[in-house]
């Protein structure tokens, strides 16, 4: 499996790159925001990558970020959808923008992707909102994203309940997310305890999804 490739660039079309690595050229297939993102012709690049296999056909598709790639894998594990319309949902929203799309339930924002018809945005929503959250924790950067959110637990008091404690890491993993995915810390955590005080119980996806929609542009 490839996971990542780092080479130069040799040359650029609509749709994919040809990255020489040590005097191989590899074809990878990428959406239309992450082309924009490249650099030109001769420029250093690096991808992480995805291997589509079939029985006729082997096809490299590059992100990136880790994000962007794990999102292109849930993605393509709904029924219905290909690598096309995968590489279609990410050029046209982005990672951070499936994450909010699927985390509120707003599949018209998946349905704008070319080629997106309403029921396949459904199920992708659907199939989906269950994981939203963790993905969105990852933040753009796999690692730092997932360990940040024990350290914000820490401060919790020896003393306190265990429901308390799982209150506060819910809060601390959902302010977590939402400050990776570029919100300011003061108006996210201002967000998630409103969430948390109009909750019963909640856990780290609800109270995303919550802090979401207390977050977004009141015209909308």
């Amino acid at each position: 499996m490839i996971g990542k490739l780092a080479g130069r660039l040799d040359y650029k079309t609509a749709d994919y790159v040809l990255i020489d690595v040590g005097g191989v050229g590899y074809v990878v297939y990428c959406s239309e925001r992450t082309m924009a993102s490249l650099p030109g012709p001769g420029e250093v690049v690096a991808l992480y990558t995805d291997l589509l296999v079939r029985e006729d056909i082997l096809q490299l598709f590059g992100f990136v970020t880790l994000v962007e790639k794990e999102w292109h894998r849930l993605l393509m594990s709904v029924q219905g959808v290909g690598a096309k319309a995968s590489m279609a949902i990410l050029g046209a929203l982005g990672a951070d923008g499936v994450s909010r799309a699927i985390a509120l339930g707003d599949w018209n924002a998946v349905k704008a992707a070319k080629g997106i018809g309403p029921k396949i945005a459904q199920r992708i929503v659907l199939d989906l909102k269950d994981k939203a959250p963790g993905v969105m924790a990852m933040g753009g950067d796999l690692n730092a994203g997932l360990g940040a959110a024990p350290a914000m637990v820490d401060v919790i008091e020896p003393s306190s309940p265990a429901a308390t404690q799982s209150t506060s890491s819910a809060q601390a993993e959902a302010l977590s997310a939402l400050v990776n995915l570029g919100y300011a810390h003061g108006d996210a955590a201002g967000a998630v305890a409103t969430a948390a005080g109009d909750l019963d119980a909640p856990e780290t996806p609800a109270l995303i999804r919550t802090a979401l929609k207390l977050l977004a542009p009141k015209d909308r």
